[in-house]
């Protein structure tokens, strides 16, 4: 199932990285397309939308619901 959020504070190639691996550790095979201008993450990920805003939010990033 494809899921976008709006993600605030990512600034960096570091930022993606990190967002990156915190949702493919909840779904390694998850396809992940993170476009920072926009503010904007897509998952492709079987996994509950919470679970994956959870992740992100762990990192150090703000999602808008």
């Amino acid at each position: 199932m494809n899921q976008i959020f709006k993600v605030e504070g990512m600034t960096c190639g570091h930022c993606e990285k990190a967002v990156t691996k915190a949702l493919l550790a909840l779904d390694s095979q998850a396809k992940i397309v993170i476009d920072r201008a926009a503010h904007r993450v897509e998952v492709d990920s079987n996994q509950d939308r919470s679970l994956l805003a959870q992740a992100i939010t762990e990192e150090g990033y703000r999602v808008e619901v």
